[in-house]
């Protein structure tokens, strides 16, 4: 998008240029008219050029991106049907959605685990991932990140949830929690 609008920019100054130099008579005014034609082309090609070059990077993936979380969270073992699709819940400001992988991966205890990313838009060192399992459970993870993390290689301890809430409405005990949900991510 921001290609086409410096062509459709570039294209206008370039018509409004033809015209004003086609023009034979030359003042003070006139002088000046050129002056400020000419810094606004250098202005404009000096904002193509630094968009171009955003773009390009942005499309080799070179320049650096904002962080983001990659994260698994480790459902629990019991036997059940199938989970549902998780979605978000939309009741906290600054909330940024989550990308969640279309397939439940295989953990190494043999539990599911549900894998997915989410970017950092926001610089705070209070960050609470909710995670929505219509008609099962509603689960709440401090993630402990600083307000402007580094990037990691390897993926964290697992953590377990910091809330779990159950359809009903009831909140889950510890001891309940501790063979059921839990995270683990890194910065990416």
């Amino acid at each position: 998008m921001s290609g086409l609008a410096g062509i459709a920019a570039a294209l206008a100054v370039a018509i409004i240029l033809t015209v004003y130099f086609r023009s034979r008579y030359r003042s003070l005014r006139d002088i000046l008219r050129h002056g400020l034609a000419a810094a606004l082309v250098l202005g404009l090609l000096a904002f193509v050029a630094y968009d171009m070059r955003h773009a390009a990077l942005a499309y080799l993936g070179i320049n650096a991106t904002g962080p983001a979380v990659e994260f698994e969270i480790r459902l629990p073992r019991r036997p059940c049907p199938p989970w549902p699709t998780p979605r978000s819940n939309a009741h906290r400001r600054n909330q940024t959605l989550a990308q969640i992988q279309g397939a439940l991966a295989s953990g190494d205890d043999g539990s599911s685990v549900l894998k997915g990313s989410v970017a950092l838009d926001y610089r705070t060192r209070e960050r609470i991932m909710v995670l929505n399992l219509p008609g099962r459970a509603q689960c709440e993870f401090k993630l402990r990140l600083a307000a402007s993390p580094s990037r990691s290689d390897q993926f964290g301890p697992w953590h377990l949830a910091d809330r779990v809430a159950s359809p009903n409405g009831s909140e889950a005990t510890r001891a309940e929690q501790n063979d059921a949900f839990a995270i683990r991510y890194r910065v990416i």
